[in-house]
C-alpha cells in the first residue's frame, strides 16, 4: 500500500515585497513628493498667477537663453560624440583608455570646478585672457562661456551611448558596403547611422536634459545677470532667493514640462520608426 505524499504549497517569499516597498518609498521621498510640491506651489493660487509669472521679461529671456544653449550644445556634442565613438570603437591605438577617461571626466568632476576651469582659461586673468581682451572677445560672463560650460558637462552622453553599439555592430556590414563601391560618407549614412540611431537618440535626449538643467558650471561662468546671462535654472535660484517663490516654482514647472516633452517626442519617433520598419 502506497501513501501519496501531500505536496505542501510553497510559501511565498516576503523579500520581493519588501524590496518593492523600499523602492516605492524611496521614489516617493526623492522624486514624487518634491515634484508634487513644485506643482502645488506653482498652481496653489490658480492658473492666473502662474501664467503671469511666465509672462515676465526676466523669465522669457531665461527660457529663450536656455533653449538657445541647448540648441547650440546638442549639435556640438552630437558631432563630437559620433567622431569620438567611431575613433574609439573602430581603432585600437595607444592611450585609448586615457581618451575614454577624459571623455568621462564630466561625470566625475564637480560642475562648479568645471566652470572655474573655464574661468581660469578664458577669464581676464586666465591663460587666454590677455589675447581675448586684445581682440575684444568676451567669453566669461557672456553667452560663449555659457555654451562652453554647457557643452562640457553634457559632453559624454552621445559618445558613451554609441560606443557599445558600434563595438557590438562590428565592421562586417561597413566593409561589405565599401566592397560594393560605397565611400565613407555613404557607408556612414546608409549603414552605420541606422545601426546606432537608438543609441544616438538616447544620447541626444540625455544631452538635452543635462543642457537645459545645468546650474553649477553655468552659474560660475555666466555671472547670473538677469536679462543677459541668466538661464532658466539660474532664474529659479535667483527668484527663490528674492522671495519670489511663485515665479521660482513656475519656472521649475516649465523645466519639468520640457523634460516631459522630450520624452514624448522620443516615444513618438520610436513608434514612427518602428512602423516604417514593419512596412
Amino acid at each position: 500500500m502506497t501513501v501519496d505524499k501531500v505536496k505542501k504549497p510553497k510559501q511565498k517569499s516576503w523579500v520581493p515585497a519588501v524590496l518593492i516597498g523600499i523602492v516605492i518609498a524611496y521614489l516617493f521621498l526623492v522624486e514624487y513628493i518634491p515634484a508634487i510640491n513644485v506643482f502645488f506651489e506653482a498652481f496653489k493660487k490658480g492658473t492666473g498667477p502662474f501664467l503671469s509669472n511666465l509672462a515676465k521679461p526676466e523669465f522669457l529671456h531665461a527660457a529663450w537663453l536656455t533653449l538657445l544653449l541647448a540648441a547650440v550644445s546638442i549639435p556640438i556634442n552630437a558631432v563630437f560624440g559620433l567622431c569620438a565613438a567611431w575613433a574609439i570603437a573602430r581603432h585600437k591605438f595607444p592611450g585609448r583608455a586615457i581618451v575614454l577617461s577624459i571623455i568621462d571626466l564630466p561625470f566625475s568632476i564637480s560642475p562648479v570646478v568645471a566652470g572655474l576651469m573655464i574661468v581660469l582659461l578664458y577669464g581676464r586673468q586666465g591663460w587666454f585672457g590677455p589675447w581675448l581682451q586684445s581682440h575684444d572677445i568676451q567669453i566669461i560672463f557672456a553667452f560663449p562661456g555659457m555654451v562652453l560650460a554647457t557643452a562640457f558637462v553634457s559632453m559624454p552622453f552621445v559618445a558613451r551611448e554609441v560606443i557599445p553599439i558600434l563595438e557590438e555592430f562590428g565592421k562586417d556590414q561597413e566593409e561589405a558596403a565599401r566592397t560594393l563601391g560605397a565611400n565613407d560618407w555613404q557607408t556612414f549614412w546608409r549603414v552605420t547611422l541606422p545601426s546606432i540611431r537608438w543609441g544616438l537618440l538616447y544620447g541626444l535626449i540625455l544631452t538635452n536634459a543635462r543642457a537645459m538643467g545645468e546650474f553649477g558650471a553655468v552659474s560660475v561662468v555666466s555671472g547670473n545677470i538677469a536679462n543677459t546671462t541668466q538661464s532658466l535654472p539660474l532664474f529659479v535660484e535667483d527668484a527663490y532667493k528674492q522671495y519670489e517663490t511663485e515665479a521660482a516654482f513656475s519656472a521649475a514647472v516649465l523645466l519639468a514640462f520640457l523634460a516631459v516633452i522630450t520624452l514624448v517626442l522620443k516615444e513618438i519617433l520610436e513608434r514612427k520608426t518602428h512602423i516604417k520598419e514593419v512596412e
